[in-house]
């Protein structure tokens, strides 16, 4: 699997000086520095916002920015993205980095509880949502979203293979695994939205609101 990752990461776009940077950052720093998108995801992530041409994206979990950059990468001038982090111990790091980066005029982080803040937006705002919170809250974020998204929008929800769990039964505390199950199970019979899952890294759900 390795092999083939890396033949694929040498075969697309280089990563961005800036990005290489934060991501290797986050490994030396940080516990979890593997949350990170990364090359692959985040050139993804790029061509995405690339073709579908939002004009206003949101995205729950920033971590680093990384992912945050690579969506301000793809919009277009006049377009935006809000980035909301629950963890306020790391917001010193994100705003580094978003300084670091000609493309920061574009994003705005919001620092709070995805919950909450997303209840303030009016219904159909964004054209794409990048979802990466905490997968316990999946099913109840994506419910909040989907009013959020406008007829015709997307949502891209990350980490739904969950590094294979969800083909195991979960133990009875592990509630990330019971959360991304309980989204992925009425994610398939939710007839509002059409889906695909992509077998990329950890598992990219790509949901289109009809």
């Amino acid at each position: 699997m390795d092999s083939i990752e890396d033949y694929i990461i040498q075969h697309i776009d280089d990563e961005p000086e800036l990005l290489k940077q934060i991501y290797r950052d986050a490994q030396v720093k940080l516990l979890h520095g593997g949350m990170s998108s990364g090359h692959l995801q985040g050139r993804i992530l790029k061509m995405l916002v690339q073709m579908i041409r939002p004009s206003r994206v949101l995205e729950i979990g920033t971590y680093t920015g990384y992912s945050a950059l690579c969506i301000a990468e793809g919009l277009e001038d006049d377009a935006s993205v809000d980035t909301i982090e629950i963890d306020d111990e790391m917001e010193e790091i994100i705003r580094d980095n978003f300084s670091r980066s000609s493309l920061s005029n574009r994003i705005k982080l919001i620092i709070g509880d995805a919950n909450e803040v997303v209840s303030e937006y009016d219904d159909s705002t964004f054209d794409l949502v990048f979802m990466d919170g905490n997968k316990r809250d999946y099913l109840q974020l994506y419910e909040k979203i989907l009013t959020k998204t406008k007829q015709g929008g997307f949502i891209i929800a990350d980490n739904t293979l969950w590094h294979g769990k969800i083909l195991e039964e979960p133990r009875s505390n592990d509630w990330q695994t019971k959360g991304i199950l309980e989204f992925n199970d009425h994610l398939k019979s939710d007839n509002r939205v059409e889906k695909v899952i992509l077998a990329v890294r950890d598992g990219l759900t790509l949901i289109r609101k009809k």
